[in-house]
């Protein structure tokens, strides 16, 4: 088995804003000397968990990333007849396992109980963290309640690609399986402006012509590269072993990647995508980014094939300077015809082997 899965993926936006910045307009980054736009490797982890591709493929083994959980603990033990002051100190107690309280929010509202930070808890320390609660409620005094509850392992997929860190329990943390780029355009793009307004139904034309509301928003569009690096046997330590799920994982995110996007002016703008371009690739060798191939700014009327041009020459070019990047690959390329997205799926996933 290969130790590395790199996939890299060139993908086409119109004109949209999916991931903004604090004033709201567009992320961008200079590379290269000029401005790029930007998508943050933090909103594409967030589309891809949520995405259908993970969700339905993966049910059952997906985690949950909360402040709450305490105030779930809490209205189970009342619904279970616990009375309230039992309910306060028994979700107080659960919630802790995972962070240090937030006092603040349980001294305004006794039921929000719930956690400073928040925490990525999978299927499994869930159903623990309501069953040891239900143990409390019966009046049992199990000690070591962290250790009953939280896991290094097991089989929550998102957890296991994209890593926690409970800085109260770095025993309990989990390193990233999957390490995922910033996807930036690979030519130099601009923030536009778009000025619009709101027309009030009822006014009466006689009154004005005028709109009612008036405001702006910025956009960009282009093809932005994204590279993602999968350490598979860090993949399948953080999932127990489980070399099944661990394929249904593989190929599940390599479709979360390709098809999902942030999701930020998404009913503005109707930014649905998917990848025109995939380079999967399966090898031992050290991994690195393909960025540098759009180091200087691709140029042209077609934007797309110029990119893939100069990432397979970058390829290239590595290649005869450190050996071959790869002990195998798979291309995907709409452009040219090559649209089995399905041989890349399965490229992907069987590189994790049977036992």
């Amino acid at each position: 088995m290969n130790r590395f899965i790199q996939l890299h993926f060139l993908t086409a936006y119109p004109p949209s804003n999916p991931n903004r910045d604090d004033q709201g307009r567009p992320k961008t980054a200079i590379y290269g000397g000029v401005t790029r736009l930007r998508l943050s490797s933090q909103s594409l982890k967030r589309a891809a968990r949520l995405s259908d591709a993970m969700r339905m493929a993966l049910e059952g083994h997906m985690g949950e990333r909360t402040q709450r959980l305490g105030e779930e603990v809490r209205k189970h033990l009342l619904d279970n007849g616990a009375n309230e002051k039992k309910a306060d100190e028994i979700s107080k107690t659960i919630a802790n396992t995972f962070g240090k309280l937030d006092e603040t929010a349980i001294k305004k509202n006794p039921a929000h109980v719930r956690i400073r930070q928040l925490a990525f808890i999978s299927p499994d320390e869930r159903a623990k963290a309501f069953e040891v609660a239900d143990k409390l409620l019966d009046g049992e005094k199990p000690e070591n309640l962290k250790d009953l509850i939280l896991r290094t392992a097991d089989g929550a997929v998102d957890v296991a690609m994209f890593g926690r860190m409970l800085a109260d329990d770095p025993q309990f943390n989990r390193e990233a399986a999957v390490q995922l780029s910033h996807a930036i355009t690979t030519h130099k793009a601009a923030v536009e402006d778009d000025w619009y307004t709101a027309v009030d139904d009822l006014k009466r034309p006689a009154e004005d012509m005028g709109a009612a509301f008036l405001d702006e928003a910025g956009f960009g569009s282009g093809v932005y590269y994204l590279y993602a690096c999968i350490d598979t046997n860090l993949l399948l330590d953080n999932l127990a072993g489980d070399r099944v799920l661990a394929r249904r994982a593989l190929a599940a995110v390599t479709e979360a990647f390709a098809t999902a996007s942030p999701s930020g002016k998404r009913n503005s703008f109707s930014h649905h995508t998917r990848a025109a371009y995939i380079r999967a690739e399966s090898g031992n060798q050290q991994p690195y980014s393909l960025a540098s191939a759009f180091l200087k700014p691709v140029i042209g009327d077609d934007l797309m094939g110029a990119s893939v041009s100069a990432l397979e020459e970058m390829v290239k070019k590595f290649d005869q300077a450190y050996g071959e990047r790869s002990e195998s690959h798979a291309i995907m390329n709409v452009e040219n015809g090559n649209v089995d997205f399905a041989a890349i799926q399965s490229f992907v996933s069987t590189q994790i082997e049977n036992d």
